[in-house]
């Protein structure tokens, strides 16, 4: 690995399966985690919840949770996250286009 590298940098925190569809999900803002389970057909819980655990610890995603009966927690993308809507806008034209 080169660690200078800027696209493995980048792949270290995206690249991993789901991750970007989940950036896709919440750059329509802020979503709870039954919601984006219900978006991503096929992700198990354990998976999503790694997921954005991985992006909590790389401050791509934060979390607020609401004291409320039950449990209310909400993800949503901090500026960092933020930044990568045009490498997803990209993917998207460049899959709707040759894909």
């Amino acid at each position: 690995m080169n660690i200078n590298c800027g696209v493995e940098k980048t792949m270290k925190i995206i690249g991993k399966k789901w991750s970007i569809l989940i950036l896709r999900d919440l750059f329509d803002g802020k979503k709870r985690f039954s919601e984006l389970l219900l978006s991503l057909d096929g992700i198990s819980p354990r998976t999503l919840s790694l997921r954005l655990k991985e992006f909590e610890k790389n401050k791509i995603v934060t979390k607020k949770a609401y004291k409320e009966v039950p449990l209310h927690v909400e993800y949503f993308l901090t500026k960092k996250g933020e930044s990568l809507n045009e490498i997803i806008k990209d993917l998207r034209s460049w899959g709707e286009e040759f894909g």
